[in-house]
């Protein structure tokens, strides 16, 4: 595993397979304000034009660092002005950035499939009816990265893949628990499954989660997940043609 002298530099690997050549979000109006414990950056969306990406960036740098990164930092209000200027709609978004130790672990009965193993042909049935068909059928295939689930029977009653691509460096994961099944441990049973997966290749594995999902934030406490720190949006309000589709799914479209 690369070790990195920040977790300022961990950040920017969790989020580097969004970034365009030039070190912009790629498909994005607006900025995201990185924060950690001691430090702050931003990274501006590729459609925001170079004199007001370099304002932006100055606004952030002159800006003092914030005392809490759990409240947005005040020069992200400066930012929303900059970038409504234009008079478009922004949406406001922000949480809590996880890093996974190297021994991250949580014990469980659950009956858990892992992408590592073929899967299971009952399972091509079994979608929990959030994903599309076509993209269930990809996930299975391995097409959309690393995955586990937990079942009930022949019900999948939780799930962990990996929502982005994975870069050399690092990768990221996202988790589904249906709220039936919710407060059983379950998602921080397939997310310790999935980290399993993902550990013998040494790349830095991330969670991340929004500022008010207390039950996401919860899986990380109990899986001893460390905080790197915070990230605020400020985007323009855009859904691409391929919706919320994984962005490696044959049915992704950037509009």
């Amino acid at each position: 595993m690369v070790k990195y002298s920040s977790d300022l530099d961990l950040l920017g690997i969790q989020a580097s397979g969004s970034f365009d050549p030039r070190g912009r979000v790629t498909d994005a109006y607006g900025i995201s304000i990185v924060s950690t414990a001691d430090r702050h950056a931003c990274w501006i969306g590729a459609d925001v034009p170079n004199a007001l990406a370099t304002e932006l960036t100055a606004a952030v740098d002159a800006a003092p660092p914030s005392p809490t990164a759990t409240e947005p930092p005040a020069v992200l209000e400066r930012c929303r002005r900059l970038l409504a200027a234009d008079g478009r709609a922004l949406d406001q978004s922000g949480g809590p950035q996880f890093a996974f130790p190297d021994d991250t672990q949580f014990p469980s009965d659950a009956r858990i499939e892992r992408s590592s193993a073929p899967p299971r042909p009952a399972l091509r049935t079994a979608n929990p009816g959030n994903w599309h068909p076509v993209e269930w059928a990809e996930l299975l295939d391995g097409r959309l990265g690393p995955w586990t689930m937990a079942l009930d029977a022949d019900r999948v009653v939780a799930v962990c893949h990996t929502p982005g691509p994975i870069t050399a460096h690092g990768a990221e994961c996202g988790v589904w628990t249906h709220p039936d099944f919710r407060g059983r441990g379950l998602a921080a049973a397939v997310t310790a499954a999935w980290a399993a997966i993902l550990r013998p290749t040494g790349r830095h594995l991330f969670y991340s989660t929004d500022a008010d999902n207390r039950s996401s934030q919860r899986v990380a406490q109990r899986l001893r997940l460390r905080l790197l720190g915070w990230i605020w949006h400020l985007r323009a309000a855009r859904e691409p043609a391929g919706g919320r589709m994984h962005p490696l799914s044959s049915l992704y479209r950037v509009g």
